[in-house]
């Protein structure tokens, strides 16, 4: 499944609302996918650790769609490999509009990062577009 599916991290925050103040809450926001080798075996397949450009990229080199499922609010696809079938999730920016929506709606003091090593654009763009940032 999708990294952070937004409609879980709203269960989860909705959860964390009831006992803690939204000013004290601040959002994780993963800036990374998975790549799954299928079938999944729980405690023993391992994924591989991927950015977004990669991921894209993948999906280049594959000749594979990428697709969007809007309850996640993610992208994902799945590929062949060397006779493996690939299951892929990751963040673009959709699915982290998504969770910075969720911050404003929800009043959180704002976001931290999962990862920042992965270069990715159209996050920190997105980011200046949506909030003011503070630097300390």
């Amino acid at each position: 499944m999708a990294v952070a599916p937004i409609n879980m991290v709203r269960r989860v925050t909705e959860y964390a609302l009831t006992e803690i103040p939204e000013e004290k809450i601040s959002l994780g926001i993963p800036n990374y996918g998975y790549d799954w080798p299928l079938p999944y075996v729980r405690g023993t397949t391992k994924a591989t650790t991927l950015g977004t450009q990669e991921a894209v990229q993948l999906a280049i080199d594959h000749g594979v769609e990428i697709r969007f499922d809007e309850t996640a609010m993610s992208p994902y696809f799945r590929y062949w490999q060397y006779g493996i079938q690939h299951e892929v999730w990751f963040e673009d920016v959709r699915s982290v509009k998504a969770k910075f929506d969720l911050i404003k709606e929800k009043g959180l003091s704002g976001a931290g990062y999962w990862q920042l090593m992965r270069y990715f654009r159209a996050n920190w763009l997105l980011l200046e577009e949506m909030f003011v940032i503070e630097r300390n």
